[in-house]
């Protein structure tokens, strides 16, 4: 059975710390995640442009939509 010895924790830190320090580490990782993010919204926004063109409703209008034909499912 493995004991804690075995396993390489993280030094612990204050809540928000990683968030507000630099580490190198830690900005690399937010880039990635950040350029993630950014992309997909896009990807989201024009998905949303599209859906508005094809059904002559807007975004809100289709998760409306969307939210009535699933609860009278049930």
């Amino acid at each position: 059975m493995p004991n804690d010895s075995d396993y390489r924790y993280e030094p612990l830190e204050a809540f928000g710390e990683s968030l507000t320090t630099r580490r190198p580490w830690n900005t690399q990782a937010l880039v990635g995640v950040e350029r993630l993010n950014g992309r997909v919204a896009m990807l989201g926004f024009v998905a949303a442009l599209i859906g508005e063109r094809l059904s002559g409703v807007g975004p809100a209008g289709q998760v409306l939509a969307a939210l009535r034909w699933y609860l009278n499912l049930g």
